[in-house]
């Protein structure tokens, strides 16, 4: 007699043992699903949908809020097809503590980024600077999520006063305080051998310059130029800035030019004021004397005339035997020079002239003696 065969389940039947074994079994599905809310925080999904076994999920705080330093912020997907469990973690802070010029923030808050409301943090004087205790140095975190406004704690150190420059100024354009800068410069005729400027900054524990205090050194003019046939009167080895020197030329040499010029500046190098002067040669002396004319060279024909007039015989005959009189009494020096010569030439003419006019009027005083 054969077996009887099990009847087939109804497919109503069948459809709902599938059903109960997909939720008795979410493993079976390979896949959590989306990753549960976090409050204050949205999970980075960069457009994944599918979370199969041991998937990781990593939140981000909401604007306004900060990351619980210590709290987790991802979930991961277990093998039971379900998230692990993520607790809040973000919540309200302020931002990083502002950064202070003359303080920083103490090394324990150095890598701190959450800062809830209440909370404190407390700096330190940077160096170059000198904590004044009378202030506090602690900012809070405030109700709006604010610090409070920080006190100037620290005061700038002092440098030591720079000292003074020979021949030269330190020019200080604010202060002495840690951060100044001083400028150096030489007086005129003078050159700057060192740093222009020095800053007050740290070195070591304090404060001091970070340069030393230059040199001036004096400025001199290249030597003096010579000059032919003349001297230098009282020459030194050195001439500086406005330092003059005087020439004199030797006897028988006129100076021509300055006779004195003196050192000056141009961009710091020495220069001479003026070209030095020249002697030149004085002309020699004339080698014809003077013509000197005697007072018996205009008298001498008179008085021979007279003696001729005395003669009534011969009063008409001297009139021109006379004019070789004048002549013989005017004499030339065998060296006069042809202008010498012109000038006494036209005395000499006039001599003549002086004579005869004489000679004639002495003729016709003797003619009207004689008639009368």
């Amino acid at each position: 007699m054969a077996r009887a065969r099990p009847s087939a389940l109804p497919p109503g039947l069948l459809l709902l043992l599938l059903l109960l074994l997909a939720l008795l079994c979410p493993a079976a599905r390979g896949d959590c699903g989306q990753p549960p809310e976090v409050i204050n925080a949205k999970p980075i999904l960069q457009g994944q949908t599918s979370f199969p076994e041991k998937s990781i999920v990593t939140y981000k705080c909401d604007n306004g809020f900060m990351k619980i330093p210590g709290q987790p912020d991802s979930t991961i997907c277990l093998s039971t097809g379900e998230w692990s469990e993520i607790l809040e973690f973000c919540n309200r802070s302020c931002n990083v503590p502002p950064r202070l010029s003359f303080a920083s923030l103490k090394p324990v808050y150095g890598r701190q980024n959450y800062f809830p409301v209440g909370s404190i943090v407390e700096y330190e004087c940077r160096p170059g600077y000198l904590r004044d205790p009378s202030l506090s140095r602690k900012v809070t975190c405030l109700q709006s999520l604010q610090w409070s406004k920080p006190a100037e704690f620290c005061k700038k150190k002092s440098c030591p006063n720079p000292g003074e420059i020979k021949n030269g100024q330190v020019n200080i354009t604010t202060d002495l305080l840690f951060g100044s800068l001083i400028f150096f410069s030489c007086d005129k005729g003078y050159r700057l051998v060192g740093s222009d400027s020095s800053f007050c900054s740290v070195i070591e524990n304090t404060v001091g310059w970070s340069d030393p205090l230059p040199e001036c050194i004096e400025i001199f003019c290249p030597k003096p130029p010579k000059i032919d046939n003349g001297i230098i009167q009282d020459e030194r080895e050195n001439y500086g800035y406005r330092q003059s020197i005087t020439y004199v030329c030797d006897k028988g040499f006129t100076l021509v030019g300055k006779s004195s010029i003196y050192c000056d500046m141009n961009d710091d190098q020495g220069e001479w004021s003026d070209q030095p002067p020249q002697c030149i040669a004085k002309s020699p002396p004339s080698k014809f004397p003077p013509t000197v004319l005697t007072s018996t060279t205009a008298k001498s024909p008179i008085s021979k005339v007279t003696t001729a007039v005395q003669k009534p015989t011969t009063v008409n005959a001297p009139a021109t035997s006379h004019v070789p009189v004048t002549k013989t009494t005017t004499r030339f020096h065998s060296t006069r020079t042809a202008t010498e010569r012109k000038e006494i030439s036209t005395s000499d003419a006039a001599s003549f002239l002086y004579g005869h006019t004489c000679i004639a009027l002495a003729i016709l005083l003797v003619t009207l003696v004689t008639i009368g």
